[in-house]
This record gives C-alpha cells, structure tokens and sequence, in this order.
C-alpha cells in the first residue's frame, strides 16, 4: 500500500510521546526515541514499560538516540512548546527525506509554522492529542486516562499520507481521525485549553474550584477566546465551550498548573500570547485573557527569582 509508514522517530519521549513510542513498538513498527544521553541510554537498554488500565501492562523495545541520523517515515514532537526551539537541533533538517511527515503534537496554534521554516510545508502535519499519560522516570509512563484521541490534519499535506498514517496509528491503540481544516482543528483544542490552563494556574485550583468560585472569569474568558477562534475563521459556541468544562472530572488541572507547581517553564506564551496576538491582528478585545497573561507572567518571574524555592532537580 502506498504511503505506509513503517519507521517513526519519537522526538521527546515524555508522557504522550513516550506512550506513542511503546504503542507503536508494540505494534512492529521500527520507533527511534530522540532524546538526551542520559535517557536515550535508559531506554536502549531498558525500553519503554506502560501501565495502563487501557492499554495493558508492557515493555516495549526502542531505539534510541541523541538526533536523528538517518530518515524515516515521520517524526513525532512530543516535547513542550518551550523545548521546541532547543529540541528540533535533533532532528536536522539534512536528516529529513523528502518522504518525511513531521507531526507535532503541541499546544498552541503557532508552531506549524516555525516547523515548516524547518521542513518541506507539505511534510509538515499538525495534529492534536486529548490523553494523560505522564513519565514518572526515564522510560516509564503511566497512561491514566480511559482514551487515547488523535486528530491529524495538515491543509498542504496529501490525503492519501495523512490517512496512511492514521491507520498505522489507530492500529498501535490511539483513536485517530483525519480532520480537513488545520485551521479548525487547532483552535478547537486552543477554544478550550486557553481558559482552561489560564485560570487553573492563575489560581492554583482544580477545575471542579475554578468553574464554581470564579465562574463569570470563565465566562468571560470563554467569550473572548471563542470571539477569536471565530474571527480566525474556527467558528465556537460559547455556551457549548463552557458546558465541557462541566462534563469534567472537577480534580482535572491543565498541564500548564501541574508545570507551575513543579517550577519548570510555562507554555504561557504559546497559549496565552499566541491568543492575545491573534486578538489584536482581528482586532477582538480580550481584556481578561490580557490581564490574566500578564499576572501569570509576573508571578511566575517573581517565583523564579525566589532563592528560597527549591524546584525539583534543583542540586541544593
């Protein structure tokens, strides 16, 4: 079959991109994990272990590396949007084939293009993952939530290499489809994210606390964000957005909150700056998603200035 993809490289073998890899392993594909020294030699000699009520209890074997040194048939980023810069010097672009597909799995709706700058347009394909799974040491991941969903999409990339890729990864376990507008696609995870990692952080709740005492901020921020989801041409209900949030499990906190607690960086400007900059280029106001930005982002310099904050992996 043409298109079929047989060999993945894995750049950031955290929680998701780390499920991917084992799941994929698992599967008989040939799954190179990109990383650094240290943790590439873990998972060489020790592969990937999976706990997961869905997925099952297992060890995958991996390859594993500090770049890229050859072409496959596409390349997973699994890494956070503030490693992104730092992470892609793994994957050269002389190391790319004309036949690869990149396929970044981030926040934000920003990175596809600093990613075609790296590569070929039509090998880039964005895609957008629901699922928490998190690393809990160098080549264990624990998987704890019931699904594993997958949009991929990709307005130059051909049809025929988004669906072959679709199949490879529904095969590995994931719930994967092929969505035509990248546009949509996007902002439809950042409709959501946004309000949800702004005001889980901002105020250090989960969203069970967050949707209750400070329900008109999420109103409000709902309002805005869809305002610009829709002026970008991703059109969203308000009233549909925020009835999600109350589907949820209320002990549920965003990635962005589980980041401050620990005291590691802040995708704040690839979901909060990346919002306000779409705002102002249609002209939408967004005055609650501006003055939270801007109050997370003092907080978080203040916390970081703190000589008396020990962070994990602090040496002290």
């Amino acid at each position: 079959m043409p298109h079929d993809v047989r060999t993945v490289a894995v750049l950031g073998p955290g929680g998701v991109g780390g499920l991917l890899a084992a799941l994929l392993s698992r599967a008989g594909l040939r799954v190179t994990c990109l990383a650094g020294e240290n943790t590439a030699k873990v998972l060489r000699t020790q592969g990937i272990r999976v706990h997961s009520a869905t997925f099952g209890e297992f060890t995958a074997p991996v390859e594993a590396d500090t770049e890229l040194r050859a072409p496959v048939d596409a390349v997973l980023i699994a890494v956070k949007h503030t490693a992104l810069d730092a992470a892609l010097a793994r994957v050269p672009a002389p190391a790319l084939g004309d036949g690869t597909l990149l396929v970044p799995l981030l926040n934000g709706v920003e990175h596809p293009a600093a990613l075609r700058a790296h590569h070929r347009p039509d090998g880039v394909a964005p895609a957008v993952i629901r699922v928490e799974s998190t690393r809990v040491a160098p080549g264990v991941i624990e998987h704890g939530s019931s699904f594993a969903e997958i949009d991929l999409t990709g307005d130059a990339v051909p049809r025929p290499r988004l669906d072959a890729l679709a199949r490879t990864l529904t095969a590995a376990g994931p719930t994967v489809r092929v969505l035509p507008d990248e546009t949509a696609a996007l902002w439809a995870k950042m409709s959501f994210l946004a309000p949800f990692a702004l005001l889980t952080t901002r105020h250090g709740l989960p969203l069970g606390e967050v949707r209750t005492r400070h329900r008109e901020e999420l109103a409000a921020l709902v309002e805005e964000t869809a305002a610009v989801s829709t002026a970008c041409g991703a059109p969203v209900d308000p009233a549909a957005a925020l009835a999600r949030y109350d589907a949820f499990a209320p002990a549920m906190k965003s990635s962005m909150q589980r980041d401050a607690e620990a005291g590691r960086p802040l995708e704040l400007d690839a979901i909060g700056g990346a919002l306000l900059r779409a705002a102002e280029r249609h002209r939408v106001p967004t005055p609650v998603t501006a003055r939270l930005v801007e109050e997370l982002t003092d907080a978080h310099t203040a916390a970081a200035a703190r000589p008396d904050v020990i962070r994990p992996g602090d040496p002290r």
